[in-house]
């Protein structure tokens, strides 16, 4: 483990990616980069329900300063921006398309992201998909995959703590002894 890294920080270091994958779609500087430089997220698979990932990811990152787009067919409107049933249907540049959805649907969002001109392809935590990668790279875009965007962003923003991600819940902070 690097400086600054805990034992929170090694649940995203158990990928599925062989080490040659890892270097190449989870570099540390890529993810800086992507996340440093990019400020609008198109969210494929965002859900309505508060319980799913997705949803509390998307809060995050709103919060964090990211406008967020929904890409959901099922919904109207999630977190107060209007959803969109597909990245083609999006009127405006996006930077990096998140994709909440099975490895199987990657691909095709994949040749989505490159015809709108986004950046970067994210696939979400335990989430590959080489075809989807290969169609990205193809396009010009950087691909991420297996890493989740809110514990990323975390991890290099420093709002990741010694035993989890500071969700505003529960404290990571050691408590003062006063005996």
């Amino acid at each position: 483990m690097g400086p600054g890294s805990g034992p929170a920080c090694d649940l995203t270091l158990n990928s599925i990616l062989p080490p040659a994958l890892r270097e190449k779609y989870q570099h540390p500087a890529v993810i800086r980069k992507v996340l440093a430089e990019s400020r609008t997220i198109a969210i494929v698979g965002l859900s309505a329900d508060r319980q799913k990932a997705s949803h509390f990811v998307a809060t995050y990152l709103q919060y964090a300063g990211y406008r967020i787009i929904p890409v959901n067919p099922h919904a109207q409107e999630i977190l107060g921006e209007r959803t969109y049933p597909d990245l083609r249907s999006i009127p405006e540049p996006v930077d990096v398309v998140d994709v909440f959805r099975p490895a199987h649907e990657c691909p095709e969002y994949a040749r989505q992201a490159v015809e709108i001109g986004a950046r970067t392809l994210w696939l979400q935590l335990r989430i590959v998909s080489l075809e989807a990668a290969q169609i990205a790279e193809a396009g010009g875009l950087q691909v991420v995959m297996d890493r989740c965007i809110k514990m990323e962003h975390g991890r290099y923003n420093g709002s990741m703590h010694w035993v989890g991600m500071n969700t505003g819940i529960i404290t990571a902070r050691r408590a003062r002894r006063w005996f």
